[in-house]
């Protein structure tokens, strides 16, 4: 196998890990982790240079997620009642878990570019400056949404009152 297509490999984890936390069902996380290979795979054979691979996967990966928010014009979780029925049936085994699921249902309510920001740079444990590349911001507002997406976690996860607030664009 190449070099490059072993590389390429080693981020699949990390680009799963990242499309599941953004999508929140792992079939649409896996389609969208195939869209961001099959465009990086396309963009290869181009001939250009790439400096740092990761990433430059994990931005083909968000603005792959973006054109798919754009296609839906709003964004919202689909869960079968399946699933409902499972997770509301069964006790939760151990207070961890129950720390997890808080914490996934409040990534879940944070604005988009904040939850981005959270994933990249506290899940994946990306630099501000990759981040900033992957979603195409300056590094200050990634410290920005940073910050304020760790206050509103804290904030959703202690039980603390959230303001509503609107997105501004």
């Amino acid at each position: 196998m190449a070099e490059a297509e072993t590389s390429v490999l080693e981020h699949i984890p990390g680009l799963r890990r990242y499309a599941r936390a953004l999508t929140g069902d792992p079939a649409e996380a896996d389609d969208l982790v195939q869209e961001c290979l099959s465009r990086a795979l396309a963009r290869r054979q181009k001939g250009s240079e790439i400096r740092n691979l990761r990433a430059y996967l994990f931005a083909i990966l968000h603005n792959a997620h973006v054109d798919r928010l754009n296609e839906k014009q709003r964004w919202s979780y689909n869960l079968t009642d399946e699933f409902l029925e499972n997770r509301l049936s069964r006790p939760a085994s151990q207070t961890d878990r129950l720390a997890l699921r808080d914490l996934a249902e409040a990534l879940e309510r944070l604005p988009e570019e904040q939850r981005q920001a959270v994933l990249l740079v506290g899940y994946e444990g990306m630099s501000y400056k990759a981040a900033a590349a992957v979603m195409e911001v300056p590094i200050g507002t990634i410290m920005s949404r940073l910050s304020r997406g760790r206050e509103a976690l804290r904030r959703l996860t202690s039980g603390a009152p959230m303001a509503n607030l609107r997105k501004v664009q």
